[in-house]
């Protein structure tokens, strides 16, 4: 079955797909019906349960379902301008983590943690998913973020519903890297 590949479709449709627009800008929600017909255009074998299954069956928790399933949506990661996700604002631990490539440090230490083409800057909750993060794009290295410094300061940090934190950029500041590499 070709999962890997439906799921990579969905997450396009649900996060960067502007043509046609299947996303309410309010909640980011998709008609599910809309978002299944769109991917049997190019896998014809994808239906509600294989849907279902992709959703239950993300271990990064990506996709979310309204309570009768009718609707969709991307629970973070969106770089069309506008999108709005209802995300809890709780205070911050102490620390948070991101995972980023050693090539793109530079740039980091002096600039800080900037959102590039989506609409937040991704924190992760631990180490370990901030290593996964920083290999896909390279050798990675794990920043520590200040997070609870940050929010003081004024920032405010999001958490959406599978725990990746979200903020609009981190200055350099209140980062901290490995003492081997600065």
């Amino acid at each position: 079955m070709e999962l890997t590949k439906i799921s990579k479709k969905l997450s396009y449709l649900l996060r960067h797909c502007t043509e046609p627009f299947y996303i309410d800008l309010d909640g980011g929600w998709a008609d599910t019906e809309a978002i299944i017909s769109a991917l049997k255009t190019a896998y014809p074998v994808t239906d509600m349960d294989i849907l279902e299954k992709i959703v239950a069956d993300d271990a990064k928790g990506r996709y979310s379902f309204n309570e009768d399933h009718t609707r969709i949506r991307a629970n973070q990661g969106h770089s069309i301008p506008g999108v709005v996700i209802e995300m809890e604002q709780p205070e911050p631990p102490e620390f948070l983590y991101h995972g980023t490539a050693t090539r793109s440090l530079p740039d980091i230490l002096k600039d800080g943690l900037k959102p590039m083409s989506r609409q937040f800057v991704h924190i992760s909750p631990d180490t370990a998913t901030a290593e996964e993060v920083g290999k896909r794009h390279g050798k990675p290295v794990i920043l520590i973020i200040k997070a609870k410094e940050l929010a003081q300061s004024g920032h405010k940090l999001y958490r959406s519903s599978n725990g990746v934190w979200l903020t609009d950029e981190v200055p350099a500041e209140y980062i901290i890297a490995p003492e081997d590499i600065k």
